[in-house]
């Protein structure tokens, strides 16, 4: 029997098109060399130009499947994304508090690439009181940190002030990723009280689907396999700057991430 594999959860929406979501994340636990498993919270009819029609799971349904999967294979870190509404936010809430889950990393995820509203207000709400202060590490986009600290995040300074206030607020570190900002993609990390920046050269083109799903699924991933959670963040960055850099067009709309097969 071979040894055993480090194990990271997704729990997350379902990507018809599979650009994004459950589908993205379990292609990048697998090309960084963890065995992932998969809780849906919502089934989306989606493409690459748009989502098309979104029903959320029960809540119960939704504990069943965390419960299934942490009572048996369990996980050696979890990811959530796509939550779809308050009352799922707060039953994966419970679920992971109940099974003492640590290593947690939270794309608070509001809206679609398209602009759909994935989270509603309640949601958002919900998942700041209940959710934030189980996570290891939030990373929000610009929009997503301004709808979460309540002010508008545009630069790097302001960055930086909504990195700060979401640990104030209850999380243990923080990445507020920059690919919206103009010029260079600089994202701001906030682990252990020290801020950085990690800076990358923009790649020309439409932006590809799913980014932030892929981002914070490595860092899940390379927190399964015990690495350090600053390393683990630099290891995201330069996995999902090689995704980018793969990207291809798979329908008509905007183009999808090359995930790849081989961890580096």
């Amino acid at each position: 029997m071979t040894a055993r594999r480090a194990r990271a959860l997704t729990i997350a929406g379902s990507d018809s098109g599979a650009g994004a979501g459950v589908q993205a994340d379990l292609k990048t636990f697998a090309a960084r060399g963890v065995y992932g498993t998969s809780v849906v919270t919502a089934v989306t009819a989606q493409d690459t130009r748009a989502v098309r029609a979104v029903a959320v799971m029960p809540p119960a349904l939704v504990r069943a499947q965390i419960d299934a999967v942490l009572d048996d294979i369990g996980a050696d870190a979890v990811k959530t994304g796509m939550l779809g509404g308050a009352a799922v936010v707060t039953a994966v809430a419970a679920a992971l508090a109940a099974h003492r889950v640590r290593r947690l990393v939270v794309d608070p995820v509001l809206r679609a690439s398209s602009g759909r509203a994935l989270l509603d207000a309640a949601g958002a709400r919900a998942l700041v009181r209940r959710l934030l202060p189980l996570a290891e590490v939030v990373t929000p986009n610009l929009a997503e940190a301004a709808a979460l600290v309540g002010f508008p995040v545009v630069d790097v300074a302001s960055m930086e002030a909504a990195a700060r206030a979401l640990v104030r607020i209850g999380a243990r570190a923080v990445v507020v990723t920059g690919g919206h900002l103009a010029g260079d993609a600089i994202d701001v990390v906030l682990v252990d009280g020290v801020l950085t920046r990690l800076c990358a050269a923009r790649v020309g083109g439409p932006t590809p689907h799913g980014t932030g799903c892929t981002f914070a699924a490595a860092i899940a991933a390379e927190r399964a396999k015990g690495v350090s959670l600053a390393a683990a963040i630099r290891s995201a960055k330069r996995y999902t700057l090689r995704c980018i850099r793969r990207a291809f067009r798979a329908g008509g709309g905007r183009p999808v991430l090359g995930h790849g097969s081989t961890p580096g």
